[in-house]
Parts: C-alpha cells; sequence; structure tokens
C-alpha cells in the first residue's frame, strides 16, 4: 500500500516588527551622529594606553607634522581677542566680518600677513590651500606670538590660564617637535599635554 506523504507547511514570519526597529535605529544613529570635521593637518599620532580627556575650552593646540606648525584655539572671544593683539603687534588690519570668521574657523598654519587670505576662503577650500605652518625660526618666530597672545587673551576672557597640548605626528623627527617644546618652556610652561592615539594595553 503506497504511502501518503503530508506537505508540511514552513510557515511563514512577519518581519514588520523587526524592520520597524531597524529603521528606528537607524534613524536615531542618523539624528544624533555629528560627522567628524576635516583637519586642517592631518596627523597620524603615535600610540597610548593613557585615558585623559583634554579639556572642552581654555585649550590651545598646536600640530605637527610634515615639518609644518599649525595652530588651534578653543573658544569663539578668546580667538577674537588673540587675533586683534596679532594684528596690533605685527601691524595687520582685520575688519570685524574677519574676526568673526575667525573665530568660526579650525586650525590653520599660515604667516598671519597671509592669514586674511585663509579667513576669506571657504572651509571646504581652507584644506586645500596649500598652507605653509606658522613661522617659528629665530628671524619671524610667529608661533611663540600665538602662544604668548592666546594666553593674554584667555585670561582676559575667561580669566583662566590657557592650557597647552601638542599634537605631533608619529613619524615626525623628534627636532621639530622639541622646537615647539622650547619656544613653550621659554615661555615658563612647562606642563602641557601631549596628544596621542588610544591603543589596548599589551599584555
Amino acid at each position: 500500500m503506497a504511502k501518503i506523504k503530508i506537505k508540511k507547511n514552513p510557515g511563514s514570519t512577519d518581519m514588520t516588527a523587526m524592520c520597524d526597529v531597524a529603521f528606528l535605529l537607524l534613524t536615531f544613529f542618523v539624528m544624533t551622529s555629528t560627522a567628524k570635521l576635516p583637519e586642517a593637518l592631518p596627523v597620524d599620532t603615535p600610540n597610548s594606553t593613557v585615558l585623559i580627556k583634554l579639556p572642552e575650552s581654555d585649550l590651545a593646540t598646536m600640530t605637527v607634522g610634515k615639518g609644518m606648525v599649525f595652530f588651534d584655539l578653543k573658544g569663539r572671544e578668546v580667538r577674537k581677542k588673540t587675533l586683534e593683539l596679532m594684528s596690533e603687534k605685527y601691524n595687520v588690519p582685520f575688519t570685524d566680518d574677519d574676526k568673526e570668521k575667525f573665530a568660526l574657523m579650525d586650525g590653520f598654519g599660515v604667516p598671519i600677513q597671509s592669514l586674511k587670505q585663509i579667513i576669506e576662503m571657504k572651509s571646504s577650500d581652507r584644506n586645500k590651500a596649500g598652507q605653509t605652518g606658522i613661522p617659528m625660526d629665530s628671524t619671524d618666530n610667529q608661533l611663540k606670538e600665538w602662544i604668548y597672545n592666546a594666553r593674554i587673551a584667555n585670561i582676559a576672557v575667561n580669566d583662566k590660564e590657557l592650557q597647552i597640548a601638542i599634537k605631533g605626528d608619529a613619524k615626525e623627527q623628534y627636532d621639530e617637535i622639541r622646537k615647539v617644546m622650547d619656544i613653550c618652556q621659554e615661555q615658563k610652561i612647562n606642563s602641557f599635554s601631549l596628544v596621542t592615539g588610544l591603543r589596548g594595553e599589551e599584555f
């Protein structure tokens, strides 16, 4: 007698709820995340296991890479005050509109005589402008003046001492990093942060 095969119904899974959850999560991450802005001077920092966050304010950062130094400063009012002091020092005029734009800029790396051209560019064009770095040689040490005036501006605006951070490329020559350290120490700045990348501890 022949056996009768009964077809089994595999059933079906309703994926509607799963799709809803996936789209909700996707929407959440898109709405809450922030895009990483391109750096004026991208560097590959050396690795470290130390995890200490840099302050969100009262901070100046010198980025060293490819034989150049770029300068960045936290705080819009501090940036504007620093630019005013540098304008007086080097007799380079800046308009109020220039100061407002400078307050919103990221780090820069040009002599102050060329800074106005960088300020007038769109943010997307500044990184392609071929900035040559801030002069820091013995005949024209503008980096020293930026640090000095930024410290004065931060005390005037926030009534706090400016913190200093040095962010160097892992492949940069030590002499270049040392020059920046020496400029800091000439101004009695003996405490500063060295920015590194985080790596896991080796056991």
